[in-house]
C-alpha cells in the first residue's frame, strides 16, 4: 500500500492524495488542496493517525 501525492487539472486547488493498494486499485481519494505542502501534511497526519484507529460500524 502507498500515499500517493498528485497535481491535478484544477487550477485553484490542483494537488490531492490518494492510498493506492499493491494491485494498483485505488481505496481513497482525499479533498484538493491549493499547495502540495498541505497535500504532504495531510498524508503524514492519517498515517501517524492510522496507527491507531479503530473500526465503528454504524450499520
Amino acid at each position: 500500500m502507498k500515499f500517493e501525492i498528485v497535481k491535478g487539472k484544477s487550477t485553484s486547488q490542483p494537488y490531492f492524495w490518494r492510498i493506492v493498494a499493491s494491485n494498483g486499485q485505488t481505496l481513497a481519494v482525499s479533498e484538493n488542496y491549493v499547495a502540495k505542502a498541505s497535500a504532504k501534511s495531510a498524508v503524514e497526519s492519517v498515517m501517524k493517525g492510522a496507527a491507531g484507529a479503530t473500526v465503528v460500524d454504524l450499520t
